[in-house]
C-alpha cells in the first residue's frame, strides 16, 4: 500500500484489496482530514461482467462497517 495513507485511508485499502486483489487501487480522504468522505478509485477482475451499479454494491457490502461512521464515500 501507499506509504502515505491515513489510518482511515489504509483500513479501507487493506480491506478492498484483501477481498478484490485489485488490479489498480487509490482510497483519499476528501473530508479535509477529519474521516467523513472518501473517495475511491478501484479496477479488480472481481468486477468484470458486473453493471456498474453491482460493482458499487460488493464494494460497499465490504465496507458495511467503515461507512456506518461516515458521511459520505465515492467509487
Amino acid at each position: 500500500p501507499p506509504t502515505n495513507l491515513s489510518e482511515g485511508e489504509k483500513l479501507i485499502y487493506d480491506k478492498l484489496t484483501d477481498k478484490f486483489l485489485p488490479t489498480e487501487l487509490a482510497v483519499q480522504d476528501i473530508s479535509g482530514g477529519c474521516g467523513d468522505f472518501y473517495a475511491i478509485q478501484i479496477a479488480s477482475e472481481a468486477f468484470k461482467g458486473l453493471s456498474t451499479l453491482n460493482q458499487h454494491r460488493l464494494v460497499t457490502r465490504v465496507l458495511k462497517e467503515e461507512i456506518e461512521g461516515i458521511h459520505g464515500l465515492q467509487v
